[in-house]
């Protein structure tokens, strides 16, 4: 360790001259602490609500998906479920089919959006886990059934196996308008409700029916058209290189998404909030900062003697310039490792013990208490961002030296 850091270390850990530098330098350093916490704390909670969105929506969201480059449908989807599936690393495809409709039921109504299926489709994902009244299925010997999210569940007032069928109204795709019968404008049939699911997500509660495929097929006037094609990967295919694959075989034509890509807008807003506080919360750094600066400015006053003892001595300008650089170094960089640690102790106690709970009735949300989780690149991402501002220190402390010094 060179000379200007041992005396910068020794004036760092003795007690000052003045009471009121040392309860100066004590703010400074816990602001620093404090404000690096927060940064912790916060870009990981935000890190939990990502993942906790990410678990749910992977209940239902196919791990890749096929989708048209343009249109809304694939004109042959049943073909392309069987190029697909040749390639390696695909354990299942199939065709889904989603569109707008009307549902009614008795003396309710409501726009939907009617997702069809196969018959196994649980088998490509786990909406059987989601089902909260009934049993999911979607077929068997005798007819159809309608899997229904909660939320259509609760507007029209239905229940899984009622006697009463529920009815789905689309326009026709081709042919005219008959005006003396509008009625005629709509394709219609009806399906009996074997079950409701519940994902506590609106994109799925909200609105969302599932049916079997042939039937959507028939209702929107479709033969083997498909909106896209899910597929679900073997144990331990890699998803970036069987995503290659399906780019190399079906061309530019297609779209391939994995679950990020599917949900880019959920995960798009949570990452602009993330780093939008991170940005606000970097400001009250800042100013923390100014603390340090003004430490080192009454230490610069108090130590007038031992820098004359030290130009005695034959210290040059810039080596005693570097005492004080490397003081306000030291008080940046403890700061944000000891706020480093806080924080992760404070992400720890949260992830076991749940401190801080989300205010509202635990039946109605996923989670009752804030979610956690550390990645370390955040903490990396903080402490470039102490180090950083703590150079900025660095550079008002050599001015005020320098100015001092002549």
């Amino acid at each position: 360790m060179s000379l200007p850091l041992k005396i910068a270390l020794r004036y760092l850990k003795s007690k000052k001259a003045h009471n009121a530098v040392n309860i100066i330098s004590i703010i400074s350093i816990c602001g620093v602490v404090v404000t690096t916490a927060a940064l912790v704390c916060v870009l990981s909670v935000f890190n939990g609500f990502s993942g906790v969105i990410q678990g749910r929506l992977a209940q239902l969201d196919p791990q890749i998906a096929v989708c048209p480059s343009h249109g809304k449908t694939i004109a042959d989807g049943d073909s392309v479920v069987q190029a697909v599936s040749k390639i390696a690393g695909v354990e299942k495809a199939m065709p889904v089919l989603e569109d707008q409709a009307l549902a009614i039921y008795a003396d309710y109504q409501m726009p939907i959006r009617l997702k069809g299926v196969p018959v196994n489709y649980h088998e490509l994902n786990a909406i059987d886990s989601t089902i909260i009244d009934g049993n999911y299925t979607l077929k068997d010997d005798v007819s159809n059934f309608a899997v229904v999210g909660i939320g259509p569940a609760m507007n029209l007032r239905l229940k899984a196996g009622s006697i009463l069928m529920l009815q789905f109204y689309a326009p026709r795709r081709v042919g005219r308008v008959n005006v003396a019968n509008p009625i005629d404008a709509f394709m219609s049939d009806s399906l009996f409700v074997s079950s409701v699911f519940q994902v506590q997500q609106n994109t799925y509660d909200q609105d969302l029916i599932f049916v079997p495929i042939d039937f959507a097929r028939n209702l929107f006037d479709y033969e083997t058209e498909a909106t896209q094609i899910e597929l679900k990967l073997k144990p331990n295919a890699n998803e970036k290189t069987v995503m290659k694959r399906l780019e190399s075989a079906l061309g530019p034509n297609y779209q391939v998404k994995n679950r990020l890509m599917q949900q880019s807008e959920s995960f798009r807003m949570v990452n602009v909030e993330k780093w939008v506080t991170f940005l606000l919360l970097s400001f009250i750094m800042i100013i923390a900062t100014f603390n340090v600066i003004s430490t080192l400015s009454l230490l610069i006053i108090e130590k007038d003697e031992s820098i004359a003892t030290f130009q005695n001595l034959g210290a040059t300008r810039q080596q005693i310039t570097r005492i004080f650089v490397a003081e306000g170094w030291f008080i940046s960089m403890l700061g944000a490792v000891l706020g480093i640690v806080l924080g992760l102790l404070l992400c720890l106690g949260q992830q076991n013990f749940g401190w801080l709970k989300l205010g509202a009735d635990p039946s109605q949300v996923i989670v009752n208490a804030y979610p956690v989780q550390v990645v370390w690149s955040d903490i990396l991402i903080v402490l470039l961002l102490v180090a950083g501002i703590g150079f900025v220190t660095s550079l008002v402390t050599s001015t005020i030296m320098r100015r001092r010094l002549r």
